[in-house]
């Protein structure tokens, strides 16, 4: 059984969700979008005997990554973001980590697998972690990311919640924001009451989402 440690905090006036994920063993961890109230997330993370090590970015709208630069003057961290959004943290080079759907790597023991998700904007990237998923702002409980901001593609969301669509119906969602009634959700559940996963295809996504 993994060590993972998996805290969810709510933060800032977007009822944003930040997450520390780590390995309890090593008292390691990263900062899932860092934002808002930074100070009290790295707070949690002494107080669980836990060191910084970064950040992982779902993607670069503002409500998701206006506390990095804060996060990394206190860690010097890594940031691990997607390659067609490292362009928009500036300032970070030598910080920065540029990834792509499929890659890997480990906190501690604790393996976290990159999935790219284009189409709330196009690096969005959703998180693996064991029987985990956080999804940033591309699987929401019960709906889905915005596609009509600069960079959506609704075609594009389309295809990355069939890509989620596919994960074991056990994994748990953890979303980017705190929009339902419930923090977490499971894959399975999201197939079975969420509108935009039980569209039959991309016609009748397009007419759902976008109202084409």
């Amino acid at each position: 059984m993994l060590p993972l440690y998996l805290k969810q905090m709510e933060v800032g006036p977007m009822q944003n969700f930040v997450y520390l994920v780590g390995d309890q063993n090593a008292q390691e961890a990263l900062v899932v979008d860092p934002a808002w109230e930074v100070e009290a997330v790295l707070k949690a993370a002494r107080e669980g005997g836990f060191r910084v090590k970064g950040a992982l970015i779902t993607h670069t709208h503002f409500d998701h990554c206006n506390g990095l630069e804060a996060l990394l003057r206190q860690t010097d961290g890594t940031v691990y973001i997607h390659k067609d959004e490292a362009e928009f943290l500036k300032g970070m080079k030598g910080n920065i980590r540029k990834v792509e759907g499929g890659d890997k790597i480990k906190v501690g023991q604790v393996e976290i697998a990159f999935i790219h998700t284009p189409g709330h904007t196009p690096g969005s990237q959703c998180f693996l972690i064991g029987n985990n998923l956080i999804s940033g702002d591309t699987l929401f409980i019960n709906a889905c990311g915005r596609c009509d901001l600069p960079g959506g593609d609704a075609e594009e969301m389309y295809h990355s919640l069939s890509r989620l669509a596919d994960l074991d119906e056990h994994t748990i969602l953890y979303p980017g924001h705190n929009y339902a009634d419930e923090p977490t959700s499971t894959i399975g559940n999201e197939k079975q009451f969420n509108p935009y996963l039980r569209t039959a295809n991309l016609e009748d996504f397009l007419k759902y989402r976008m109202g084409y």
